[in-house]
């Protein structure tokens, strides 16, 4: 028995820390040593789980590249065992802009997977059955399969996922709102609907996230409930990867059976110390696992 299965979302980050964003227009900047390292929003998400500790397992598609190497790496070193598949297209990677307080802008290359699956379903099916939690990252390899994961879960085991920018149309998105219990999805281009939206979805429960001004929890009742933010007890360097930090806090205090508003005032606390360091493989101690 595992307690948290992600399927998909690996790659890799290569971080440019710069002056200000948006960048100012100049033909080149010279700017800190530049980064290459593992990243995007399912290798965020089990980190920061195994770094709460729980037992993880991500299950998702890499090039046979030095990318490719590196994400298999980082998984060893966080001790998170992977199921993977090659990916010829190589390896996902973002471009992620850092400013001097830590906020960034991501420039993401998706790789597009080709063909069928490439996991059987009757494979991740068994997956399923054998986890506590599903998060779902939005891979376009994911989609087709998104029946058979939500038919093996069993009773009592949520399924979430990150919709991250979402305006609430583009119509890619939707099969991952449909089929999870817990969508998290951020302010950014919502603005004054994310209620109305919360709404379309109930009784799901929703989660929107406004970066360092809180959140709120959408139960799936009707109600709201403001999430404060949580203070970072150290400098903030990168904003990147709070969010699958956030997630990954939500989902294990959920699983010690905390009640959503406690999860929820929790998960803000981790991510507000994921922001304290310097990419996403955490050390010890340093994300509150209480």
């Amino acid at each position: 028995m595992i307690d948290l299965l992600v399927l998909g979302g690996l790659g890799v980050d290569v971080r440019v820390r710069v002056p200000a964003l948006p960048l100012p227009a100049a033909d080149s900047h010279t700017v800190e040593p530049i980064e290459l390292r593992i990243g995007n929003t399912g290798a965020g998400v089990a980190l920061a789980a195994r770094a709460l500790g729980l037992r993880v397992l991500v299950v998702d598609t890499l090039g046979a590249d030095p990318a490719g190497e590196l994400v298999r790496a980082a998984l060893t070193r966080a001790e998170v065992p992977a199921l993977l598949a090659e990916h010829r297209g190589g390896t996902r990677r973002s471009v992620n802009l850092v400013d001097p307080g830590g906020r960034r802008t991501s420039l993401y290359d998706p790789r597009p997977w080709q063909g069928v699956p490439p996991f059987p379903a009757t494979e991740l099916a068994a997956l399923v059955r054998d986890a506590r939690h599903v998060h779902l990252s939005i891979m376009d390899w994911v989609v087709p399969l998104l029946p058979a994961v939500r038919a093996a879960a069993p009773a009592g085991v949520a399924l979430s996922t990150d919709l991250h920018d979402w305006d609430g149309e583009n119509t890619y998105h939707r099969p991952f709102a449909e089929v999870a219990d817990l969508v998290l999805l951020s302010t950014v281009r919502l603005g004054d609907r994310a209620a109305s939206l919360a709404g379309t979805l109930a009784p799901r429960t929703v989660v929107v996230t406004r970066g360092a001004d809180g959140a709120e929890l959408y139960p799936g009742d009707g109600t709201a409930v403001p999430v404060p933010p949580a203070a970072p007890e150290k400098p903030v360097v990168d904003s990147n990867g709070a969010g699958d930090a956030f997630a990954a806090g939500l989902i294990a205090a959920r699983l010690r059976g905390e009640p959503l508003p406690r999860a929820a005032r929790y998960a803000a606390r981790v991510a507000a110390a994921a922001c304290t360091h310097d990419g996403m493989e955490y050390p010890p101690g340093l994300l509150p696992t209480g």
